[in-house]
């Protein structure tokens, strides 16, 4: 199994703006048939980052075609235009 995950720091870091970008990022879970398990998660403690994105794929080409993928293409640019900046870390179980 391969675990990415992102961390995401938004330029405005309102409640909403934050609601905002989980929902879009939610948006995906079961549009990419490589997506084995999906989850956001909100900073509780108002850290460096403002989400974490979770996603599990059963191989890593897998991971490769999720990121071509339409549905995340699409997705992804939106999350580029509210990103300050981003931390992801990938790693295999």
């Amino acid at each position: 199994m391969i675990i990415n995950n992102l961390m995401i720091k938004l330029k405005e870091r309102s409640p909403e703006s934050i609601a905002a970008a989980k929902d879009k990022l939610l948006s995906m879970q079961g549009k990419i048939e490589y997506i084995r398990d999906l989850r956001v998660e909100t900073d509780i403690r108002s850290g460096a980052y403002d989400l974490m994105l979770i996603v599990q794929y059963e191989t890593i080409e897998d991971l490769e075609a999720y990121l071509i993928h339409p549905v995340h293409v699409e997705v992804s640019g939106y999350i580029t235009g509210v990103l300050e900046s981003a931390a992801s870390f990938c790693y295999g179980t």
